[in-house]
């Protein structure tokens, strides 16, 4: 099973606000166990003070790095070399890179050189090198359920999302196409691991769905069909493009 997968989780301290942990170490149980769960930074300095009961709560082990220079980011170089020692140990199955720099795109190509899955996830602002280089990357603001601009919101206030504009309709519909049979019929999986290859920063939580399906179904500009499946417990769903 997915949830089986033992994966590395390591956290650049310096990149990651504290206010998102909770929610992110939810989301990466989703996708294997976090039986490694480091955090990196100088915690000499008083602005890491705030982690110290957020890393005891989610049992999460801080590694001290001192910034031995100016101008050069220790954390990064302590991350980096960790994750090659796991790396070899074949300990795991995966890593989870939590940062929004892009000073790990080359240890995310050398993890998923050998095979093993990486999820990256870090703020909006981070670089597409980074995520592109990653399996899937997810972005912290759609993990943050409540903030204080929603908690201050209106009741039945929708939440701030982006549009599913034509750009994002063409780049479904196109998936679609590239897998689709004689009848212009795809497997909804397969679209959706497909989309996932292309455009590994693809959530459909980004647009205000906590699935694919409804977002296709929110455009109507796809068929959707369930057919019953071989083992006759869950629906399988097919999508094809309208006329």
């Amino acid at each position: 099973m997915e949830k089986d997968k033992k994966m590395a989780v390591l956290i650049d301290g310096d990149n990651i606000p504290s206010k998102y942990i909770k929610e992110m170490m939810e989301e990466i149980a989703k996708y294997g166990n976090p039986t490694i769960k480091r955090i990196y930074g100088d915690w000499t300095k008083p602005q890491l003070s705030k982690w110290k009961k957020i890393l005891l709560d989610n049992a999460i082990t801080p590694m001290q790095q001192y910034a031995y220079t100016t101008g050069k980011n220790a954390t990064d170089s302590a991350m980096i070399i960790d994750a090659m020692d796991i790396l070899y140990s074949e300990k795991v199955d995966g890593f989870c890179i939590a940062s929004s720099d892009s000073d790990f795109t080359r240890l995310a190509m050398r993890i998923r050189e050998t095979g093993l899955s990486v999820i990256g996830i870090g703020e909006k602002k981070t670089p597409d090198p980074f995520i592109v280089a990653c399996d899937k990357f997810i972005y912290l603001e759609i993990l943050h359920k409540i903030d204080k601009e929603d908690a201050s919101a209106p009741t039945g206030k929708k939440k701030k999302v982006d549009l599913i504009t034509p750009k994002v309709i063409r780049f479904i519909t196109q998936t679609v196409n590239d897998i689709a049979d004689e009848d212009g019929w795809a497997f909804l999986g397969d679209v959706g691991g497909l989309i996932q290859k292309k455009q590994p920063n693809f959530d459909s939580r980004i647009y205000g769905f906590e699935k694919l399906t409804p977002l296709i179904k929110s455009t109507g500009k796809f068929e959707i069909d369930q057919r019953e499946s071989h083992k006759g417990r869950a629906k399988l769903i097919y999508i094809r493009r309208k006329d």
